[in-house]
């Protein structure tokens, strides 16, 4: 039975990604794409930079600490840090040449999909693992984890739609991403539960915030930059970190 629970709240917290991959069905008039897809990018740079910034690698600080010396610990967040850069770069590149859809967008979608699925991955785990060991627990963190992955859906589908004009496709990459977050947790939890530890999860999440930046400021700014639309750029940015700060600091 608490099997059972635990799978459920994991699956509900992921599948909040769906609310935000919902957006792709609004209607919006000509005139308004440019301030709506300048908004949404700038809204999804700002969650994937104060996500970041504010909680996964304080989160992996105050875990290393715990276990290594102040300068050892700087030197593996900074290391697996750098090794998310390099990877998220990498990976730029390689959807670049394999993709056969060049809209910078539809390349963003992807790549917000790549890096939100490895950040769902250790969230998942955090869910299962919290819930089945006390359900009360679990809820709490499954609602905190359901009002950052809405706006992580957004991130997603709002590109992929607006570069294919597939809402299918949109949706269908949002679900996939949000898929990560049961599916990855019971996965890890059966084959690797002997290695799943606090240091493990922090050093991949500090390894998920290298990707996040990166992609955020070397594809995400660039990006909404080129709509020509700097009050809705700098009101999305404003709205993103305003929502992370309250989802972080207060719930």
């Amino acid at each position: 039975m608490r099997l059972i629970a635990a799978l459920l709240i994991s699956t509900i917290a992921g599948f909040a990604t769906l609310i935000g991959g919902l957006l792709s069905y609004l209607k919006i008039s000509k005139e308004n794409i440019n301030k709506f897809i300048t908004f949404c990018l700038s809204f999804s740079l700002a969650i994937m930079l104060s996500l970041s910034v504010f909680e996964l690698i304080p989160e992996t600080f105050i875990t290393l600490i715990k276990s290594y010396k102040l300068d050892l610990t700087l030197l593996i967040i900074g290391i697996v840090f750098l090794l998310g850069v390099g990877l998220i770069l990498i990976l730029n590149k390689i959807i670049s040449k394999l993709s056969s859809n060049t809209n910078n967008l539809y390349k963003l979608g992807i790549l917000n999909m790549i890096a939100l699925m490895a950040h769902n991955l250790p969230e998942g785990i955090a869910t299962f693992m919290s819930s089945y060991n006390d359900i009360s627990l679990g809820i709490k963190i499954a609602i905190a984890i359901m009002l950052h992955n809405i706006p992580e859906g957004i991130s997603i589908a709002i590109p992929i739609y607006y570069a294919t004009k597939s809402r299918k496709k949109a949706l269908k990459m949002t679900a996939i991403s949000s898929l990560v977050e049961p599916l990855g947790a019971i996965l890890c939890y059966m084959f690797l539960k002997d290695y799943i530890n606090d240091t493990s999860i922090g050093i991949i999440l500090t390894l998920v915030a290298g990707i996040m930046i990166t992609l955020a400021i070397h594809e995400l700014l660039p990006e909404a930059k080129k709509y020509n639309e700097e009050k809705i750029l700098s009101l999305g940015i404003i709205t993103g970190v305003i929502i992370m700060i309250i989802n972080i600091f207060i719930l």
